[in-house]
């Protein structure tokens, strides 16, 4: 197998030859089609997440075949497209396992951070958390909803049944989540970078009744807004944003420092609330439905040995939409 690997944190990725692998107990081994490139991939390569570990190869929007199964496994057959999310396995015994909350799981395993991901020619993967993902669609345009997609639907429905939904950052995840919410009859504000008209006008195709600067307030207050973007300076500005009794939902596994803020801000039962990982309820539940949701994928491609310049392009912003890895 061959693979773009981290071996030092900082530095570009390096395309290496490794022995195959073969799936333990429990495991799949999977041949890669496509991998879609996530800012949480981003995190990693910059050791922006605890306790990084390297070498490891990133990557967590994975799609492709089953090519050997493993002793135990049972319900999934050689040849069967899956999908391969951010969470790899949980412990099943902790508090949260018992509770039903696997995405707070004490002792998670992460695709792409804690073990090693779809930046390959083929990767290892717990039978259990892995999604058949059926023949409709392309590789390409399905590798973004097993990130983007699955946590852009926990954070919507983590904001709640309001109309008035505002989206702070609009890339993969909220590309998604726009038309999402604008098919369930939603009115969606999209916030962008300063001067981002490219961007803004690019929300306005997929169903955005307002786009503007995330220093602006929207023409009317929102219900809910979602920060998709790693900027904890969001916050105060989303909560000035919602009406009183509004949510505020960080999505991202990793934001910077959030300033200061005036208690008025938040008062008025305004909430502020966070959204961990995802459970494979989530997978379940968004994967059954997005066929049905008329979801028009954005993707840029690339080579999979161009793995560092589609990192690149998403630090920079060069495209709209999702980044995908073709193997």
């Amino acid at each position: 197998m061959h693979a773009m690997v981290l071996n030092k944190i900082g530095s570009p990725l390096e395309w290496t030859e490794l022995p195959d692998r073969h799936p333990g107990p429990g495991q799949i081994r999977v041949k890669v089609t496509a991998c879609g490139v996530c800012r949480t991939d981003l995190h990693v390569v910059d050791g922006e997440l605890p306790h990084p570990q390297v070498p490891i190869i990133p990557g967590h929007e994975i799609v492709g075949r089953i090519d050997e199964i493993g002793a135990g496994v049972e319900g999934l057959i050689i040849g069967q497209r899956i999908g391969i999310p951010w969470l790899g396995h949980t412990c099943g015994s902790c508090p949260y396992c018992q509770m039903n909350r696997e995405n707070l799981c004490d002792h998670p395993i992460f695709t792409g951070y804690t073990r090693d991901g779809g930046f390959a020619t083929a990767t290892i993967a717990d039978a259990r958390f892995a999604f058949p993902l059926g023949e409709a669609g392309s590789d390409v345009s399905l590798a973004p909803l097993l990130c983007a997609g699955l946590i852009g639907w926990r954070s919507l429905v983590t904001a709640g049944q309001g109309k008035r939904l505002g989206l702070y950052g609009f890339g993969a995840a909220a590309h998604i989540i726009a038309q999402v919410a604008t098919g369930q009859g939603r009115s969606v504000f999209a916030f962008t970078r300063l001067g981002d008209i490219k961007t803004q006008a690019f929300a306005r195709t997929l169903g955005a009744v307002w786009a503007g600067s995330s220093t602006e307030l929207p023409p009317e207050p929102l219900d809910a807004a979602i920060i998709f973007a790693p900027v904890g300076d969001l916050v105060p500005l989303a909560l000035k944003a919602v009406r009183k009794g509004g949510r505020v939902v960080c999505a991202g596994i990793h934001m910077s420092d959030i300033p200061s803020f005036p208690y008025a801000s938040l008062w008025e039962e305004r909430e502020l609330v966070s959204v961990a990982n995802l459970t494979r309820q989530d997978g379940l539940d968004f994967l059954s439905k997005a066929p049905g949701m008329a979801i028009k994928m954005q993707t840029t491609s690339y080579p999979l040995r161009n793995a560092n310049k589609a990192l690149g392009d998403l630090r920079a912003g060069r495209f709209e939409g999702a980044a995908v890895l073709v193997v």
